[in-house]
């Protein structure tokens, strides 16, 4: 019964690499990076612009395609390659908020999407023809509660038409296509709150002037969020994603994949920080002596680091589990929040370490703090990873 139990064991066992895993991929990421330095972020926000030609690169060298198929112009990589895309890009000191939903959202169509809507939209994605930036949930009335959104579509036909709003939907207005959440049943003519719930694929370019407005929203930092609204929006029944009435499940299916990607993006801030606040802590002499060798500057930026490896092994362990097709809701969602934490973490250190230099628009220090701190709201709050791991994982009363 023990070796029966020990075999067991062993066959549930996950390996994790660590180190610098896919190294050619961190150093054609880090090189593509490379010429887009600081200015180039300080003058987009400036203007507020949108990084047209840092997208352009990405999705020439194939990365933002990376976790499509082969058969359909990808490049067929795991969730961890992914992951490592997005870590080197902000540890770089650049963003891929940009372009980083075209990743998390695929999973949605690469998933439940039917034959003919991959062969039609994922080659043209894959090249960069189409973007797929949008994701459509969030609303001004429901946030965080997704089932209680009030976007309506109604089946007339061959079509169906939306009515309703959705905010901080970010890239609208530069992406060709958006996954767009609404409601098919009223919630009240359903068993649970999550079913009618529908997925669809609008085509941004037919929909703008005939029923959808799109106006930007701005914020603390250039995420080139907008505001959507939709009055009397056609959407062809052929791009409805999947089955009326199921979109809930469909949309939280790509979510681990989703957490795992942004706890990427959040571990490379960190690294970037650290980076930054170390050197300048080695360079800045006050009273005769480097300002590294003071315990106030030196032991914020170690602990840092520290949560920054413990993030990244999470976020390691989630990618494994999600590539071997465990269960790895606790485990991603976990990776998110350490990820997010140890981000600002390092965030806070590196901007005290830098003293009212931190403040300058030069040295990227501020615009990255301001950046880095959204991961703690978007894309779930960390209160809600809190209330999940506090019901789901340690078996708690519901706390919302």
């Amino acid at each position: 019964m023990n070796d029966i139990a020990a075999r067991h064991s062993e066959s549930d066992l996950i390996a994790l690499t660590v180190g610098e895993d896919h190294a050619d991929i961190r150093e054609a990421v880090r090189r593509i990076c490379e010429n887009f330095p600081g200015t180039y972020w300080r003058d987009l926000e400036a203007r507020e612009g949108y990084p047209t030609d840092f997208v352009t690169a990405l999705t020439k060298a194939g990365f933002l395609g990376a976790l499509i198929p082969e058969e359909y112009g990808g490049s067929g990589l795991p969730l961890r390659a992914a992951s490592v895309i997005l870590e080197e890009v902000h540890a770089s000191g650049s963003n891929a908020a940009a372009c980083h939903a075209q990743m998390y959202i695929m999973g949605t169509v690469l998933r439940h999407g039917s034959p003919e809507q991959k062969q039609r939209y994922l080659p043209k994605i894959a090249s960069g023809e189409l973007r797929l930036q949008a994701f459509g949930v969030t609303e001004p009335t429901s946030g965080s509660d997704t089932t209680k959104l009030k976007t309506r579509a109604e089946r007339r036909g061959d079509k169906y038409i939306v009515h309703g709003q959705k905010v901080w939907t970010s890239r609208a207005l530069h992406s060709d296509l958006m996954l767009l959440l609404a409601r098919t049943t009223p919630v009240d003519k359903v068993k649970k709150k999550t079913d009618g719930l529908s997925v669809f694929l609008v085509d941004i370019r037919a929909a703008r002037g005939n029923g959808l407005d799109i106006r930007p929203l701005k914020a603390m930092i250039n995420h080139n969020s907008t505001e959507v609204f939709m009055d009397g929006m056609e959407v062809p029944a052929e791009n409805l994603i999947g089955e009326e009435g199921k979109g809930f499940r469909y949309i939280l299916d790509g979510m681990n994949a989703e957490r795992v990607l942004i706890a990427s993006e959040g571990i490379g801030d960190a690294r970037w920080f650290i980076r930054t606040a170390t050197k300048y802590a080695n360079e800045r002499v006050v009273f005769d002596r480097p300002i590294g060798q003071n315990q106030g500057v030196q032991f914020p930026i170690a602990r840092a680091y520290a949560s920054t490896e413990a993030a990244d092994l999470m976020a390691r362990k989630a990618a494994a589990l999600f590539a071997a097709h465990r269960p790895c809701g606790p485990e991603a969602n976990m990776a998110k929040m350490l990820a997010s934490e140890a981000s600002w973490q390092a965030a806070e250190a590196a901007l005290q370490t830098h003293g009212g230099f931190g403040f300058a628009k030069d040295y990227d220090v501020e615009r990255k703090w301001r950046e880095t701190r959204l991961m703690q709201i978007a894309p779930i709050s960390t209160n809600l990873i809190l209330a999940f791991i506090g019901e789901h994982v340690l078996g708690m009363p519901r706390s919302y």
